[in-house]
């Protein structure tokens, strides 16, 4: 009975998980324009600071399930920012129902490959954790790549600068010029500009969006300028050259920490590779570490070992430039 139980859940959850990606391929982008058309026509400041906009779609998205998340969601204060940043083509709500969803597969797959019962919350959390990951994998992706465009972003402002061109005037050409991420966040701070935000506080909604020590450089540098004049110009091309100089810095950074990267790489997928390996060689061996007491223990301190260790390497290897 309680294998037909299981088997029924694998099909719900692979049902609603084909309804969810189905929905949002239909409804993502139309989201999306209407909140840029509420930031346009001023209802909504753009990336308030509340993330008014994020929230109000949360509360007022779907019904049943996807509206008790969003009101859940509501709470949480970032949360909004987090996506905005990713730059998400998927909605929160939807985003953790897809969730949701993989942990109930995470779980049928503990089961259909009949590992022990023990090791089946384990298949389900990481099966959960997956959309989180790549939703972190892709904002830090755009961080990237946002702070290797903005040295060029930075050369080309300064150009219209010195042709006589206004701050302005050279966001739009940024805007024009660049790609995206760069593109994307002068846009919208040319956007609010034009709207009548003063476009110190533009670039400062900016950097809320985009963390970036580089861009802090940039806005302060604009808001010294239309306290006590001089020339922006010649400060941005410092900038830019000091960011490119950093990133070859960080470049040779990376070849020297290569192979401590690689051996914490491989130091923590051994146990685990081998544990793999013992179970589905000789499960009986394995067992004792769930069944037995000491066997619990030592399975335990291996754990909490194996995450002190990933936290060691990863203190040793990364040098902050």
């Amino acid at each position: 009975m309680s294998s037909y139980l299981i088997m029924f859940g694998i099909f719900a959850a692979v049902t609603i998980l084909v309804g969810a990606i189905f929905y949002l391929l239909y409804d993502a982008s139309a989201s999306t324009t209407e909140d840029r058309l509420e930031i346009l026509t001023g209802k909504k400041t753009a990336r308030a600071e509340d993330h008014g906009i994020m929230k109000e779609d949360l509360a007022a998205a779907g019904s049943g399930v996807t509206r008790f998340l969003g009101k859940l969601f509501e709470g949480i204060g970032n949360i909004g920012l987090f996506f905005e940043q990713a730059d998400s083509p998927i909605r929160p709500d939807m985003f953790f129902l897809m969730s949701f969803v993989c942990l109930f597969l995470g779980a049928g797959v503990g089961w259909a490959s009949r590992a022990p019962m023990p090791l089946w919350p384990v298949f389900a959390i990481g099966f959960s954790l997956c959309p989180f990951m790549w939703l972190w994998m892709r904002r830090r992706s755009r961080f990237k790549r946002f702070a290797k465009q903005l040295p060029d972003a930075m050369e080309l402002i300064a150009r219209a600068l010195r042709s006589g061109h206004s701050l302005s005037q050279g966001i739009a050409v940024v805007v024009e010029e660049m790609p995206t991420p760069v593109a994307t966040e002068f846009m919208l701070a040319y956007e609010e500009q034009n709207l009548g935000v003063p476009i110190e506080m533009a670039l400062k909604n900016m950097m809320k969006r985009m963390p970036n020590m580089d861009l802090k450089f940039f806005v302060t540098a604009v808001a010294i300028q239309k306290q006590a004049g001089g020339d922006l110009s010649e400060i941005l091309d410092k900038i830019g050259y000091i960011i490119r100089e950093r990133f070859k810095i960080m470049g040779q950074v990376m070849a020297l920490t290569g192979e401590g990267r690689m051996s914490g790489i491989v130091l923590q997928a051994m146990p685990i590779g081998l544990f793999l390996t013992l179970y589905y060689m000789n499960p009986e061996y394995v067992m004792l570490l769930f069944q037995d007491e000491l066997g619990k223990q030592m399975l335990f301190y291996a754990i909490v070992m194996q995450i002190l260790g990933a936290f060691a390497i990863k203190k040793i290897v990364a040098i902050k430039v």
